[in-house]
């Protein structure tokens, strides 16, 4: 039986603590006062019996009782809203709402094609497409805020209570404007690179590790005049007004190489290639409307990996 003492300010402030790491963040998010999230925090470790979070240096972390009851947690309030989602299309007549987390990867290559595919179905559902960092996206999935994430595949001790459907393989490229030097410079490419402005993957994003490790294997420990971001509209506004390299996912600026705004320099990164794919709950079962989404995208996808 569960306990009447836990509300659903109980598991809303547990899951976003959980979420943010910070009590600070989840109080600015939740537009409560810190002592009210830590309070309700207390609350809800009263009624367990057990501590959900414990201090880490400075920060906080979720606790392995935690772990087990986020999980719980968040399918929680994910079947909350997916009963206030069906009131409201009632009310409205409108379908199921489609929520997708697309990383700038397939956001630009595969998202505008598939959804095109999609709207063709007349399915009638609402869609949400948000884009982030991986590590970002996976924690909505993973408590509910998302239905579906299309992007790389992370880490596998990330990957637990999620399944993936690998899709294609992609790998990093370093792309500058047409005419930047470093494309007449023959071999001396990794050289000339500490020369210029390079627009780095940022740490939490997936492919930096495989960045890195390229750069290692070539012989390049760090670059001093670096930035990092994840916005493509930046990285796409900045390489092409000055001399700056953007090491970045090839599907990100496959167009713009293709209709030569920007160019790919001649260096050989298979070694960095990743799958790309579609990544659920394991215990999600899509809508009709999501089924239909999902297999745009795999028609999409199939295409992209065939050099369509």
């Amino acid at each position: 039986m569960i306990d009447s003492r836990i509300k659903f300010r109980h598991l809303q402030t547990f899951v976003e603590v959980a979420r943010q790491k910070s009590v600070m963040k989840a109080a600015d998010l939740l537009h409560v006062s810190q002592p009210a999230v830590t309070k309700t925090i207390r609350e809800l470790e009263e009624v367990l019996g057990v501590a959900v979070f414990e201090r880490d240096g400075r920060g906080i972390k979720i606790t392995r009782y935690g772990e087990v009851f986020l999980k719980h947690a968040g399918a929680a309030l994910t079947a909350l809203r997916q009963g206030f989602d069906s009131v409201s299309q009632a009310l409205s007549g409108d379908a199921t709402p489609i929520r997708i987390g697309a990383l700038p990867t397939v956001s630009t290559r595969i998202m505008p094609k598939a959804m095109r595919l999609f709207l063709a179905e007349g399915t009638g559902a609402r869609i949400k497409i948000v884009t982030g960092e991986n590590a970002v996206l996976l924690e909505q999935l993973r408590v509910g805020d998302l239905d579906l994430v299309v992007g790389r595949l992370t880490a596998p001790e990330k990957m637990t209570g999620f399944s993936f459907e690998h899709l294609y393989s992609e790998q990093v490229v370093f792309c500058v404007r047409a005419g930047h030097p470093l494309l007449s410079s023959g071999n001396a490419i990794f050289a000339g690179l500490d020369a210029y402005p390079v627009l780095m993957p940022t740490r939490a994003s997936i492919i930096r590790p495989f960045v890195e490790s390229f750069l290692i294997t070539n012989g390049i420990a760090g670059l001093p005049n670096q930035i990092e971001t994840v916005s493509d509209a930046f990285g796409r506004a900045f390489v092409r007004e000055s001399d700056a390299i953007w090491i970045i996912s090839e599907g990100v600026v496959a167009a713009d190489i293709a209709e030569g705004k920007l160019a790919a320099l001649p260096i050989d990164t298979s070694g960095t290639k990743g799958p790309v794919g579609l990544t659920m709950r394991t215990d999600a079962v899509p809508s009709m409307p999501l089924a239909i989404l999902m297999q745009t995208i795999r028609e999409v996808a199939g295409a992209v990996s065939q050099g369509h």
